[in-house]
């Protein structure tokens, strides 16, 4: 039987065990006052281990992480601080491969410390914000913790039934919010050149972000446009309410976007409450091969810190630091590519720090994210660099033409050196 508390009557210790492995809700469905509570009272269990797959809120930092071992799939939001400061172990993982590592236990789970919506008439609690490994979570723990959160919209997709949930803390709070970004003159130009691939009837995969939300508002006089995501945000609501996103076309799915992540601010989620254009489905769904493989027209648009010259892909780390994370490109860059009408895209800028770092490099820094056997069309702000099919030596000149012009030379020069020796 479910058990109930407010945050302020909540002891942590009357349900974890020391050595418990801790998996938390992620992005903007982070259990803020869960989180708050394990900080508070991690030491006094000791030995406690947690997984989370990204973080916005703040509240996870070197300064009060201190309780307990934070682990990640990636340093994506605030847990980059975590990352430069040595306090973030990382999983290296696909965002699709974490509810079933979890089932595994590979990824421990003895506690899910998740947020949910107010339950409906039924006894059945929407995921809310997030769907993505939510469930998987729930049903591998000996406790389920669940922050019943009266702001949480209630979306269509993934429940949990009341009786699911051992622990529910009731709260009144603003769920965890992100603006969207400010759009520079670059990230325009960026978004010109991909949005020049998404035509009527396309499905769109994207992230949150500079590029992606510059880009998602230079469709608006497309036609019938659909959603198959991993996240999204705001740019969501506006192209839906514009009659853009409809989903007429998808052969599956038809008139609903389907999404794991709502990730942005109060009108989204105000917008996303009870809505039946959308429905929140795991990461087994959004990022299934089989499920993709259905859909015509799919453009897939991910992001990278770098791209070598014969179109490797690396998104996660930049030297010695850990910067980014694997998160769900791969899959999706495969299914774009190979979508019938549809491609794949990374979109990024040409160089890093005001101009000083090139990202279009001859050898990558980091680790290899995506294949350049998966890699489609790559985007700067100096233009589109179609890869599929082409030769190296071909690739590499279409890279070194949408690199920054105060780099090409030293890249030709690198080119001809890479050729010489073999790729």
């Amino acid at each position: 039987m479910t058990q109930d508390t407010d945050a302020q009557g909540l002891d942590l210790t009357a349900y974890l065990r020391r050595g418990d492995r801790i998996v938390f809700g992620q992005a903007c469905g982070e259990p803020t006052t869960l989180v708050e509570a394990l900080i508070a009272q991690g030491a006094q269990i000791g030995d406690l281990h947690a997984f989370i797959a990204t973080s916005f809120s703040g509240l996870l930092t070197p300064e009060t992480a201190t309780s307990f071992v934070l682990s990640s799939m990636g340093a994506i939001g605030t847990l980059r601080g975590m990352s430069k400061a040595g306090a973030l172990q990382i999983i290296p993982c696909h965002v699709s491969q974490v509810g079933p590592l979890i089932s595994a236990g590979l990824i421990g789970c003895d506690a899910a410390l998740i947020q949910v919506s107010p339950a409906d008439a039924a006894g059945n609690h929407s995921c809310g914000l997030i769907s993505d490994y939510v469930r998987a979570a729930a049903s591998k723990a000996r406790v389920v913790i669940a922050e019943v959160n009266e702001q949480v919209p209630f979306t269509p997709g993934e429940t949990i039934p009341a009786a699911a949930i051992d622990v529910a803390v009731r709260v009144s709070r603003s769920p965890v919010e992100v603006q969207q970004a400010v759009i520079s003159a670059t990230d325009e130009t960026i978004a010109a050149h991909a949005a020049r691939y998404i035509g009527d009837g396309a499905v769109i995969q994207t992230g949150v972000g500079a590029v992606p939300d510059a880009i998602l508002r230079l469709l608006a006089d497309r036609r019938d446009l659909g959603v198959h995501s991993g996240m999204l945000g705001d740019g969501l609501v506006d192209l839906t309410e514009k009659g853009v996103i409809t989903n007429a076309r998808k052969e599956i799915d038809t008139g609903v976007s389907i999404n794991g992540a709502l990730i942005g601010t109060r009108r989204l989620y105000d917008w996303a409450h009870r809505n039946p254009a959308i429905r929140m489905t795991p990461t087994s769904y959004t990022h299934d091969a089989a499920v993709l493989a259905r859909l015509s027209r799919l453009v897939t648009i991910n992001t990278a810190l770098e791209v070598d010259l014969t179109g490797q892909v690396n998104a996660e780390q930049s030297g010695a630091a850990y910067l980014g994370g694997t998160g769900g490109q791969v899959d999706f860059v495969r299914a774009g590519s190979r979508s019938p009408g549809g491609c794949s895209i990374i979109a990024m800028s040409a160089t890093a720090k005001a101009g000083s770092i090139n990202k279009i490099v001859p050898a990558l820094s980091g680790p290899v994210t995506t294949a350049r056997s998966e890699v489609d069309i790559i985007v700067t702000e100096f233009g589109a660099a179609e890869l599929r099919g082409q030769t190296l030596d071909e690739r590499t000149r279409r890279l070194v033409a949408i690199a920054h012009p105060n780099f090409r030379e030293a890249l030709d020069r690198a080119a001809f050196e890479i050729r010489q020796r073999g790729y």
